[in-house]
């Protein structure tokens, strides 16, 4: 999730603007996330569709082989 979007519950500001020190620390925090943070679930469930069939075209393949 990006905090562009996000509206803080301690001043009701927009998060991505830092007006309090909790929309600051929010703002830190969700920056310093990783690189898979920003997906949806959906995209994450594909994701791991797509690995799944990956693995067993290989074992396909190596099976024929």
């Amino acid at each position: 999730m990006t905090y562009d979007r996000l509206v803080c519950a301690n001043c009701a500001g927009p998060v991505s603007e830092g007006r309090c020190r909790v929309c600051r620390a929010n703002r830190e925090r969700l920056q310093q996330e990783g690189p898979l943070a920003g997906l949806t679930p959906a995209a994450l469930l594909t994701l791991l569709a797509l690995l799944v069939v990956a693995a067993v075209a290989l074992v396909a393949v190596h099976q024929t082989a």
